[in-house]
């Protein structure tokens, strides 16, 4: 039996390829054995992932890199009942914070070589699969300006220098919302739908998240002009965005977000779409936490 290990080599400006070799020399010196695979191009993590998943020697297939390799790995083995671990190397490192591993890759290893194996939700969005949180408005805007500093910064600091400057970029979003079959339509901030809490390297978007309640989280934030904007981003950083009087925030099965040419956040990738049908996966994955 082995452990698995995923490595996207250009997560964390070349940060994950570190991680793996100080990873690969405390195996070494344990005697655990491993394999380790790169992934080369967009996707490729999912591949592999889900041709491992098949493998009855691999104990584990494991995720080295930021949030977006540990989507794709998720995309491969969701519905397979084979265990998954996350070392965290990326940017932004997400995900890990709403599944309770240590951002230190080292502890990450001790607590997937010691830790449980769980089932957790896994969500979609139309055809595609989402693990952590999806969404648009004021969240994407901060994601576009925050993708120039990734070059520079590892960590928050990308993003927080994008909320800096999506302050005076940003455009509210006209959407039709239909919840669990409830229809409503406005301008709106922020629209999120989260299986996990975290996005923007720590932003605590939706703090009552919970991956393993069968549910989506939905918050809303109503739009407001551009000048009071400063006066919430402190509450927002502290996790109070869900008691602000311009919040509302529900859990539900399904979504639907109707709008024109929506520039819709996916984990982190950005594209465009009309309309967009979220679905929450219940317990579909298991992750060693």
């Amino acid at each position: 039996m082995y452990y698995a290990f995923i490595v996207n080599p250009a997560a964390g400006t070349g940060f994950s390829l570190t991680t793996m070799q100080d990873i690969e020399q405390k195996l070494t010196a344990a005697g655990v054995a491993y394999r380790v695979f790169r992934t080369e191009k967009p996707g490729h993590a999912t591949q592999i992932a889900a041709d491992l998943a098949s493998d009855a020697e691999a104990r584990a297939v494991v995720s080295v890199g930021g949030d977006g390799t540990a989507g794709e790995v998720a995309a491969g083995l969701t519905g397979t009942g084979k265990p998954m671990g996350i070392i965290p190397a990326g940017t932004g490192n997400d995900f890990i914070k709403s599944a309770g591993i240590p951002n230190n890759p080292a502890k990450a290893l001790d607590l997937l070589l010691n830790g449980k194996a769980c089932p957790i939700d896994t969500g979609t969005v139309n055809d595609r699969f989402f693990l952590n949180v999806c969404g648009t408005g004021f969240d994407v805007t901060v994601l576009d300006y925050a993708e120039n500093e990734k070059e520079k910064y590892r960590g928050l600091t990308p993003y927080l220098l994008g909320l800096i400057k999506a302050v005076f970029h940003y455009k509210s979003v006209n959407l039709t919302v239909t919840a669990d079959g409830k229809r409503e339509e406005g301008q709106y901030l922020v629209c999120s739908i989260a299986n996990g809490q975290y996005i923007g390297g720590g932003i605590p978007i939706c703090p009552a998240a919970d991956i393993q309640d069968g549910l989506l989280d939905l918050v809303l934030i109503r739009n407001v002009h551009r000048w009071q904007i400063p006066f919430y981003l402190p509450g927002l950083m502290m996790s109070r965005d869900l008691k602000f009087a311009i919040t509302r925030h529900q859990r539900v099965r399904s979504v639907l977000i109707e709008g024109q040419d929506l520039r819709i956040n996916i984990d982190g990738d950005i594209v465009t779409l009309s309309n967009a049908e979220f679905r929450i996966n219940p317990a579909s994955l298991v992750l060693i936490r």
